[in-house]
């Protein structure tokens, strides 16, 4: 019998093999436990929600979220749990912060206003590039007012929230970059806890009434060019993988015990800032956690941190995460320069170059957006364009080469795969359904009344969306 690759969700319990799925792992794929699904890859394999939907179609409830975040909800049972950003229009020392913005927090800023990483003060290649943390576009930027750090919990079923808890109140030590916020992060959940982190303001563990069991404090990082934290932690087992890179000094990699917040191991890294989450699969008896990075795509063994292999050939700021295929990892990027590489999951040491890179290409890839990875089929956007390419996930093959897709504009959001259907949302609020296929048919467009730049997901029935101000549920009637 072929030996398969299991792929690991955020927290390594599923295993796909020609044997089939335990009960726990059929359970696992009925939620959306982390921010890529149960799957780690964009594809909610039992969920069917509506291709039609709207405003005033399906629409089951419609929510207001307070603070800003473009942080992926996710799911478990008839729990969503959201991180947020709240501003409380105070300083530090308790006085009011003057034309508060409710949606935005405020900053004294000196410089320029941003251009956003694909304008003129983007950040460049390289490792403490000119311009460094606080520069480009984002230079003299310096937060006064006080944050609230916030994990919402909401009910599936209604859209009523649950509780609220505030882990942190503080002004941040630096910004972030116009188009995020301070909460980019998504949560992680095995079903038992929840994990919320919020890089350089914690990582918390949680029971799902929102009781605080044990934290950590990694310190304060540095971001290129000011732009702000955006990465999610993974879970492995037992296991809690956190990656801290910055341009600071002390990149690391590190995993922690779920249940205690002991750290088992950490190893140094030399990266600049990274975006990405770190991707869990297991292979040939050995649990990976895969970094994509600027640098290098590294993947690690969990068990004791050891390097197992490395390549290179991503583009700067390298933000989507790896996602795999019967032992093939895929890793790409796309500020500036464009890169797909397709690694075997058994390489040792440094492959770039080198035939154990199955597959690559250098055009229109993602420079924000995760690819999806969906009946063997990738589908990805080109930087932060709506034109769409579908590759077979394990030849490389071309499908479709940067399709313009009517109906969006601009994409941030990660695809999401259901039900035999692509759902793709855009930054001007536009959703737009097609069919799973090797070419791009067209089953619906909608249009929401607010941005879109966390992923949509799917669970069970239902389609649950993450808006710039609301949390949307739909369901066919």
């Amino acid at each position: 019998m072929k030996t398969s690759t299991k792929l690991a969700t955020l927290i390594g319990a599923v295993c796909l093999t020609s044997h089939g799925l335990s009960a726990a792992d059929l359970n696992l794929l009925d939620q959306w436990p982390g921010w890529r699904g149960p799957l780690a890859n964009g594809a909610a394999p039992t969920a069917t929600p509506p291709t039609e939907f709207g405003e005033q179609k399906n629409l089951r409830w419609k929510v207001a979220i307070p603070g800003s975040g473009t942080a992926t909800p996710i799911v478990w049972g008839d729990k969503i749990f959201v991180q947020t950003a709240i501003p409380t229009g105070k300083r530090a020392n308790g006085t009011p912060v003057a034309a508060l913005n409710i949606t935005s927090p405020v900053m004294a800023q000196a410089g320029p206003p941003p251009s956003g990483p694909n304008g003129p003060g983007g950040p460049g290649g390289g490792r403490r590039a000119p311009g460094g943390p606080g520069g480009g576009g984002m230079r003299g930027e310096q937060p006064v007012e006080v944050i609230q750090f916030v994990v919402l919990c909401i009910d599936r079923n209604t859209g009523k929230t649950l509780w609220t808890k505030v882990v942190r109140e503080q002004v941040p030590h630096e910004g972030h970059h116009q188009t995020h916020g301070y909460a980019s992060g998504s949560p992680v959940t095995d079903g038992k806890m929840l994990y919320a982190y919020f890089g350089s303001r914690g990582l918390y563990a949680m029971d799902f009434d929102g009781n605080i069991k044990w934290e950590k404090d990694f310190g304060d990082q540095k971001t290129r060019n000011g732009f702000g934290e955006g990465t999610s932690p993974a879970l492995a087992g037992d296991r809690l993988i956190i990656n801290w890179d910055h341009e600071g000094e002390d990149d690391f990699i590190v995993a922690l015990d779920k249940t205690s917040g002991k750290e088992l191991w950490r190893k140094p890294r030399n990266e600049p800032t990274t975006w990405s989450t770190p991707f869990i699969v297991e292979h040939a008896g050995i649990t990976q956690a895969i970094v994509n990075a600027t640098g290098k795509t590294r993947s690690y063994d969990i068990k004791n941190g050891d390097l197992l292999w490395e390549c290179g050939g991503q583009s700067a700021n390298a933000i989507p995460s790896v996602v795999a295929i019967d032992g093939i990892a895929i890793a790409m990027s796309g500020f500036r320069t464009y890169a797909v590489n397709a690694i075997k999951l058994g390489s040792k040491g440094d492959v770039t170059g080198t035939d154990s890179v199955v597959w690559s290409y250098n055009k229109g890839t993602p420079y924000v957006p995760s690819p999806l990875l969906y009946g063997g089929k990738l589908y990805f956007f080109g930087g932060t364009e709506a034109r769409l390419s579908i590759f077979d996930a394990k030849t490389g093959e071309r499908h479709v080469d940067g399709e313009r897709i009517e109906g969006l504009t601009g994409v941030y959001a990660s695809p999401l795969g259901a039900a035999g259907y692509v759902y793709m949302a855009g930054r001007d609020g536009g959703v737009v359904v097609m069919k799973q296929a090797s070419k791009v048919e067209i089953v619906s467009k909608t249009r929401l009344d607010e941005p879109i730049d966390a992923q949509p997901i799917a669970v069970g029935k239902e389609l649950i969306i993450r808006g710039n101000k609301s949390l949307y549920s739909f369901a066919a009637n």
